[in-house]
């Protein structure tokens, strides 16, 4: 069995997530949108992640963004929607359960299969979403339309709602995406159905082992919010167990470690680099939460593949400021770069970095 070093596992992570580019890239050619990008946090995080991978003002028209896995919003290339749908779809019957949490009990509890309620769910969706909706008023239509096993109460809202992941993970089925940067999200139509079958390129396992390997069932489960015996049951076959520090993880066959990546990135919260479920080899001298906090994740500044740091951000008279709390060494001139193409990606003047 080949042993991987810590520093390979990193090595390989920037380079199949392609964190070394740095221009030239396009939509077609860009492989973390084979997982989906997840843009949660500042507006247009999908993008930053993308443009730090070489991916500059790539046209919109090419790129799409869904509720799929974790029910998070992933953005994708338009193109692969139909395959998307069909690869983010749960893969069983108690694949779904786990996947909708509590949504699944009355579920059960009525005697209604987890999977039949979703593609029922999608279907009513489908129907009420003939114009861009807002998430708002999909809610309302889906409550007039759905049984009691399918909604709940929120005491936030003071209202009755479809359970939340139930309502996310249909939306796709249902040929729904959620339009650019609004706030609250509109709903529209893509005209798309899930495809028959999923193509390897975007298969979730493969594609995690791939850009986040080497990696075990236990860490894609977690990825995906499913099983681990959920996971085992769809290991691609070709995959070949390597060795990480005494652990047994695996990668796609062929692949091997590269050299070391020389480069300076500044990450958003939730980039893709940061999306990994082994986080104590990713920071192993500090406490996770000091980069996975349970509210308000700090930015990363990724120096060779290590996080050399935090940082967060401010805006003020229309500029954007960064305060960077450093871990370790870095140059401060890339980051001063990376800080002026971020303010300039959101709109903004650049409002300088504050390191501590």
């Amino acid at each position: 069995m080949t042993s991987w070093s810590r520093a390979d596992v990193l090595a390989h992570r920037v380079r199949a997530q392609q964190l070394d580019r740095d221009a030239g890239g396009t939509v077609a050619d860009t492989a973390v949108l084979d997982l989906g990008v997840q843009d949660t946090g500042p507006a247009g995080a999908a993008r930053w992640a993308l443009a730090v991978r070489g991916l500059v003002d790539p046209d919109g028209a090419e790129l799409a963004t869904a509720w799929t896995l974790r029910g998070a919003p992933h953005t994708y290339r338009r193109t692969d929607l139909a395959g998307v749908a069909a690869a983010t779809w749960p893969w069983s019957e108690a694949d779904a359960a786990k996947r909708i949490f509590d949504g699944a009990r009355p579920l059960k509890a009525a005697g209604i299969p987890v999977l039949d309620a979703l593609a029922h769910v999608a279907d009513e969706m489908r129907a009420v979403a003939t114009t861009p909706t807002v998430k708002g008023d999909m809610s309302g239509a889906l409550r007039d339309r759905l049984p009691e096993p399918y909604l709940r109460f929120c005491t936030p809202c003071d209202a009755v709602h479809a359970y939340e992941q139930t309502f996310r993970l249909a939306a796709l089925h249902a040929g729904l995406v959620l339009r650019p940067g609004t706030s609250p999200p509109v709903l529209e139509q893509t005209g798309t159905a899930p495809a028959d079958q999923v193509p390897d390129q975007l298969d979730v396992v493969r594609a995690y082992l791939r850009l986040h390997g080497p990696g075990t069932p236990k860490q894609v489960a977690a990825y995906v919010d499913s099983t681990v015996a959920e996971v085992k049951s769809h290991w691609p076959e070709d995959a070949e167990p390597v060795d990480v520090a005494g652990e047994q993880r695996w990668v796609l066959a062929g692949t091997r470690p590269p050299d070391r990546v020389r480069t300076t990135r500044l990450l958003a919260p939730f980039d893709p680099y940061l999306q990994v479920r082994d986080r104590e080899l990713l920071v192993p001298d500090r406490p996770v939460k000091e980069l996975w906090p349970v509210l308000g994740r700090p930015g990363a500044v990724l120096v060779d593949g290590e996080v050399a740091g935090t940082w967060r951000p401010s805006t003020k008279g229309g500029r954007l400021a960064l305060t960077v709390t450093r871990w370790r060494s870095f140059d401060r001139s890339a980051v001063d770069q990376q800080a002026e193409a971020m303010a300039a990606a959101r709109g903004l003047r650049p409002g300088g970095v504050t390191a501590t």
